[in-house]
């Protein structure tokens, strides 16, 4: 499948925990007339108020498999132990043919092997958390990780954060508003 080089991709990805939900969110209010959420997949059980088809495609690891088998992924990985999370091609469709620009909210493997699929027509932030111990403050505060899980995603952390020199920009965010503008202040330039 041939995509027009054209179509920009906005990838944002960070460590779990620093905040690139909420500048994604940010962003994508500030400019819902441009961007539009790609939806990623995932194999995982829905959290809380997750909704298929909104958060996420909750996919079983069978059909998830036979998407990866007919290369209907962009980019696929398998996040944590038996989690796989991807970016499906026709959510790229869907948001192009919308005339709008994909924002993936995605881990950071995923998001160098997209960058590298598409190195003319993306635009790349990476949101840095202000420390490995901050992080784990934030993730805990979430109450939402079993202590394994806790030390998993600090482990995945630590190791993610020496590729922050792979993407176009770094974001350290230590204050969130100042984040939001910080990342406002990019992506406007590249839309416009």
């Amino acid at each position: 499948m041939t995509i027009n080089t054209q179509q920009k991709i906005l990838i944002i990805t960070a460590p779990s925990g620093a905040g690139k939900t909420s500048i994604t969110r940010y962003l994508l209010d500030i400019f819902s007339d441009r961007l539009a959420f790609s939806i990623s997949a995932a194999t995982r059980q829905a959290r809380g108020s997750e909704r298929n088809g909104v958060d996420y495609y909750f996919l079983d690891p069978e059909d998830f498999a036979n998407k990866i088998q007919h290369e209907e992924f962009i980019e696929w990985e398998m996040v944590y132990e038996g989690k796989y999370y991807g970016t499906l091609k026709s959510e790229l469709h869907r948001i192009w043919n919308d005339g709008k620009i994909p924002v993936l909210d995605i881990d950071v493997k995923g998001a160098i092997h997209v960058q590298q699929q598409f190195p003319e027509s993306t635009l790349s932030l990476f949101i840095e958390p202000p420390s490995v111990d901050e992080l784990k403050n934030r993730l805990q505060g979430r109450g939402t990780e079993s202590e394994e899980s806790l030390n998993a995603r600090v482990n995945k952390a630590a190791y993610e954060l020496s590729f922050k020199h792979s993407f176009n920009h770094i974001i350290v965010n230590n204050d969130l508003r100042h984040a939001c503008k910080e990342a406002e202040a990019i992506v406007s330039a590249f839309i416009h």
